[in-house]
């Protein structure tokens, strides 16, 4: 189980990274965290006593990002709008250095800014999780041949952009969701991959369980910060009803 960070700061990074989840995704894909920030935030994840992994969504399938991010150190990522076979193998290629891949060689924070430079670039291929989104009827297509890709580690549904793909956004019971849903985890499973979806709302864990996915990512910062400042306004209005309120006219300075 992990959680969603699209909140830029490493507090909220170390904090979440605290609370017993398995990994912390961190969104750059809708949100104005910069590159900085990441790297402040796998700081922040990393300074946390339980042994907490940090993904990051990257903005789109681009070998430049994805090198870049790779270099900070973190443990994987999330790449969107995966739709063929042919995008996974790009996706992988940018993800391993020569002679199996493409990505640029240089030392950074990952290789401990080059104390482990030769030792790092000989064991960094295939060490990061990658994890193809399948959000598009197009990549709901190909899903078979993007999960039997050599090197993508998991499938992930994008539940608003595949049910805004499908024209049911907003229900999220909608039966082309739930098929959608289906097709994916039955393609993950028959390549022996891992396949994991978003859920805000906790009362949809035990059915996204159910449908056989292996790992969910349940709520994130920003909804759970709205939620528990309802439950509080909640709990101050109820006690506000049954003991009394003064009347905002009758309140003195102290009394603020």
């Amino acid at each position: 189980m992990g959680t969603w960070l699209s909140v830029g700061h490493p507090a909220i990074a170390e904090v979440s990274a605290s609370q017993s989840v398995d990994f912390v995704l961190i969104d750059t894909e809708h949100t104005t965290i910069s590159l900085e920030t990441v790297e402040s935030m796998s700081r922040g994840i990393d300074a946390a006593a339980n042994p907490t992994d940090s993904i990051v969504r990257v903005p789109w399938n681009d070998p430049v990002r994805l090198k870049r991010v790779l270099d900070i150190g973190i443990d994987g990522v999330m790449v969107p709008m995966i739709e063929s076979a042919e995008e996974a193998k790009d996706l992988v290629d940018a993800m391993r250095y020569p002679p199996e891949g493409s990505r640029g060689i240089a030392s950074g924070r990952a290789a401990e800014y080059g104390d482990r430079f030769t030792e790092y670039v000989k064991n960094a291929n295939g060490s990061f999780v990658t994890i193809a989104q399948i959000e598009s009827k197009t990549g709901l297509q190909n899903v078979d041949e993007i999960a039997a890709v050599e090197g993508i580690d998991a499938l992930f549904v994008g539940p608003a952009d595949m049910a805004g793909a499908l024209g049911v956004f907003g229900e999220n019971d909608a039966q082309e969701l739930t098929e959608a849903m289906d097709r994916v985890v039955q393609a993950g499973h028959d390549a022996d991959i891992a396949v994991g979806t978003l859920t805000v709302d906790p009362a949809d864990v035990a059915d996204r369980v159910e449908r056989g996915f292996d790992f969910l990512i349940v709520g994130k910062d920003t909804a759970n910060l709205s939620t528990a400042n309802d439950e509080a306004r909640a709990v101050y209005n109820e006690a506000v009803n049954q003991y009394g309120q003064i009347a905002p006219d009758d309140r003195t300075q102290n009394e603020w």
